[in-house]
């Protein structure tokens, strides 16, 4: 019955929705849930850097249930966007609320959106990964399965990815360069894997071109539907949901590099190079995603099987705690600088 201890992933979209419909300053339920009770919360449990056994991995392995969990993010994430669409748009909403709703369904579009569809991108199904597709729509982040896929986890702790933050550079800084060349990015490696497999740019293989398509077709649909208020506001659920993910990235790669090889090509993408969290409450509702130096050691492993491994570094707080650190730069450097590694550091 372990794997219904992920219902409690369930419990940020939960939150989202009663404070939607409480109003007011309910409103700002979730973000207080996701980044002071939960923080709070692994400050007062224990970690638990236990693995399970080869045993347990080939049950729960084949259990349907652990994907089962992550395929109701998809009804879940449409029911409350049409709550919270038809709420604004029907009601009139003091700026503060407007604001609170939009950091409660963009939370839920960060940690139920992206980062389920992340876990289920990495399937080998062709429906699971169009499944995980779907949950990058409503962030307007679908080009994330491209570079994520065919670009970060081969550039990892390296200048060339996007997604990994340099020795002191700040959050914010982060935002901007990491959103831009990620984008970039994505193009280009869409045009040469159609190069490489001589397909058209009008090639159903085109995920970058549909992409663009059904995100575009998103926004219209809702200013048929709820008028162009709503547009604004999905746009702004978005971006919060997209920023909440760039925050994820910026620690969990921050100043971590890999050594270039007298070849010219960087070392193998092993455990050192991504920060791992042990602590539990982050671990269930992100399905395993703090365990994430084991996800680039070997990224076909499902969230349940997901391993710690002692060498790997280990963050002194949570996910979510740290993403609030990140916030403060100051604090930041000077809590996770001393942990870097003095090989990986600048000159």
């Amino acid at each position: 019955m372990k794997e219904f201890k992920y219902l409690a992933a369930f419990s940020i979209p939960l939150t989202a929705w009663v404070g939607i419909s409480l109003g007011g300053y309910y409103a700002f339920l979730t973000p207080v849930y996701a980044f002071v009770f939960i923080p709070l919360l692994e400050m007062l449990l224990p970690e638990d850097p236990a693995n399970t056994s080869p045993a347990e991995k080939a049950a729960d392995g084949i259990n349907p249930v652990f994907d089962w969990l992550l395929y109701l993010n998809i009804p879940i994430i449409a029911l409350l966007l049409g709550f919270a669409f038809n709420n604004i748009a029907n009601s009139v909403h003091p700026i503060y609320e407007y604001i609170g709703i939009a950091f409660s369904v963009g939370i839920v579009l960060g940690t139920n959106g992206i980062n389920v569809g992340h876990e289920l991108g990495h399937r080998k199904s062709g429906i699971e990964r169009l499944l995980g597709k779907i949950l990058l729509l409503p962030s307007l982040y679908m080009h994330f399965y491209v570079e994520h896929n065919f670009g970060h986890h081969m550039h990892a702790a390296t200048p060339e990815d996007p997604a990994t933050a340099r020795y002191n550079q700040s959050v914010y800084s982060f935002w901007i360069t990491s959103v831009i060349r990620q984008y970039v990015n994505a193009w280009k490696i869409q045009i040469k894997l159609l190069q490489s497999g001589n397909k058209h740019f009008l090639s159903l293989e085109n995920n970058m071109f549909w992409f663009s398509l059904f995100q575009t077709g998103y926004l219209l649909l809702l200013w048929a539907v709820f008028g162009i208020e709503i547009v604004g506001f999905a746009i702004l659920c978005a971006v919060i949901g997209f920023l909440l993910l760039e925050t994820v990235n910026y620690i969990e790669h921050y100043g971590l590099l890999r050594k270039k090889l007298p070849s010219g090509r960087y070392e193998r993408v092993e455990e050192i190079h991504s920060w791992n969290s042990n602590h539990l409450v982050g671990r269930i509702v992100l399905y395993e995603l703090t365990r994430h130096s084991d996800h680039h050691y070997k990224s076909s492993k499902k969230y349940q099987l997901l391993d710690y491994h002692s060498k790997s570094p280990d963050m002194p707080f949570g996910y979510p705690t740290s993403m609030v650190l990140a916030l403060i730069p100051p604090l930041w450097f000077r809590i996770m600088n001393p942990r870097i590694p003095e090989a990986m550091k600048p000159a």
